[in-house]
């Protein structure tokens, strides 16, 4: 008979490496007790990796530069528990400052807007990850780009905002087509939306 640990790996292999999933994805294949020993098993053999409680991760492997294995990144686990409870979220503060290149302070703790449950998760390599409820209306945007704009400024502030911050927003807006940044201007506040707005002139001129 096949074992548990066996029936795990085949269908992690299925899904392909990077994927973060739930202990509690495989509870058909026994109760709790031998789940988690699989679980420890598979951590153990270094087929798997712990994430947090009861999340884990069938890692990639870097062979071409030796790095061995690659863990999932904050936003990979967060996603992984939007996807699970159907709520959206959105990366916010230092988080986003740091995804925009905005910033190179080092973040330990991650918060995300959701319009899920509230909760705290920690991770194993002593990180922790925040969600914090939102409405709905917050969390509206089409464009990611316009999004994380908005919330890495916020958190600035609008007397915080220097030109290196201008400067690189004017980099990241041709990334994306204009009128998908403008269908998020509603739902940015007035000040964020005379810097877009603003950048784009400058854009043009130059």
């Amino acid at each position: 008979m096949e074992s548990v640990e066996n029936k795990i790996l085949k269908s992690l292999k299925k899904c392909g490496r990077g994927t973060v999933f739930f202990a509690d994805r495989f509870a058909r294949l026994g109760n709790a007790d031998r789940l988690h020993k699989a679980m420890e098993q598979l951590t153990k053999r270094g087929d798997i990796i712990r994430v947090a409680r009861g999340i884990y991760c069938y890692p990639k492997i870097d062979k071409l530069y030796g790095l061995g294995v690659i863990p999932p990144s904050v936003d990979d686990i967060a996603a992984a528990i939007a996807k699970r409870d159907r709520a959206r979220i959105a990366p916010t503060a230092f988080h986003a400052q740091n995804l925009l290149g905005m910033s190179q302070q080092v973040v330990m703790n991650y918060l995300y807007l959701t319009d899920g449950s509230a909760r705290t998760l920690k991770l194993e390599n002593g990180c922790e990850i925040k969600f914090k409820h939102t409405a709905p209306k917050n969390l509206a945007y089409t464009n990611r780009l316009a999004m994380l704009i908005t919330f890495a400024l916020k958190d600035y502030g609008a007397d915080g905002v220097t030109d290196e911050h201008r400067r690189r927003i004017k980099e990241l807006l041709p990334n994306e087509k204009r009128e998908d940044i403008e269908r998020d201007y509603a739902l940015m506040p007035d000040w964020i939306r005379e810097i877009v707005k603003k950048c784009y002139e400058e854009l043009s001129e130059s």
